[in-house]
């Protein structure tokens, strides 16, 4: 029976690239999405006729009884998960001044406490076998702030203190904790800027162009990988080199 992964916001952009290479590499994936049903079915399906296991499964993970549920669905359909990669988020673009409670609490709640709810849910199984990997999507924000995106920039730098303070935690128990933190990367988050300032985007990137969702697709399967097996608590920063 093939291994169990969990790729939260999965239905669309960088998931949904993460959770296709999984599959290609032999993983069993749960596709987790808030809104995006119709695509998360799709994927599901396409994933399946290619002889692969999945699940498309709909749960916030901001509500800790909604993962609860997703974790226990998919073990009980495809195994139990030995592979979290957090990666739904979402983010707020203005004036920190002028953000409100409830986006402010939004954006911790998903980015945030998101990672902690799956987490929390899969440990028990993990530190029970004495295996287990857990990537976390931050961002290059996270580690050099972003002007006009607080919010968002202090989540993803918390998701780096989660990360390895995670890893100290969890080493004696063989359980990985690493950390992705993608550039700019061709998603509709990137789209939505105007082209003048895409196009800013790209020069500022000494690879010369935006990233793509296999980019950082890649970059999960080597953390997934026993070719990195001996990483935890790291960084990897994947983005062309804009901050080099």
């Amino acid at each position: 029976m093939n291994p169990t992964a969990l790729v939260t916001g999965a239905s669309r952009g960088i998931g949904r690239a993460i959770a296709h290479a999984l599959a290609q590499e032999g993983w069993s994936v749960c596709i987790n999405y808030l809104e995006h049903q119709d695509a998360a079915e799709e994927l599901a399906h396409e994933l399946f006729s290619e002889g692969h296991q999945a699940l498309s499964f709909q749960a916030d993970v901001a509500d800790r009884s909604a993962v609860e549920a997703m974790i226990q669905a998919a073990a009980k359909t495809l195994g139990p998960i030995e592979l979290l990669v957090n990666n739904a988020g979402t983010a707020q673009y203005g004036l920190f001044q002028d953000i409100s409670d409830d986006e402010w609490n939004r954006i911790l709640a998903v980015n945030l406490t998101g990672p902690r709810n799956t987490i929390q849910a899969v440990l028990p199984h993990m530190i029970r076998e004495k295996r287990g990997n857990i990537i976390n999507l931050s961002s290059i924000w996270g580690l050099r702030g972003a002007s006009c995106e607080a919010a968002y920039a202090s989540t993803k730098a918390a998701v780096i203190g989660l990360t390895r303070s995670l890893a100290l935690e969890l080493a004696p128990s063989n359980i990985r904790v690493n950390c992705i933190a993608p550039g700019c990367i061709a998603t509709d988050m990137v789209r939505v800027l105007s082209a003048e300032t895409q196009a800013m985007l790209v020069e500022q990137t000494p690879l010369g162009r935006l990233g793509t969702p296999d980019d950082i697709a890649n970059a999960v399967l080597f953390l997934a990988s026993e070719k990195a097996a001996f990483l935890t608590g790291q960084v990897l920063t994947a983005d062309g080199g804009f901050i080099v």
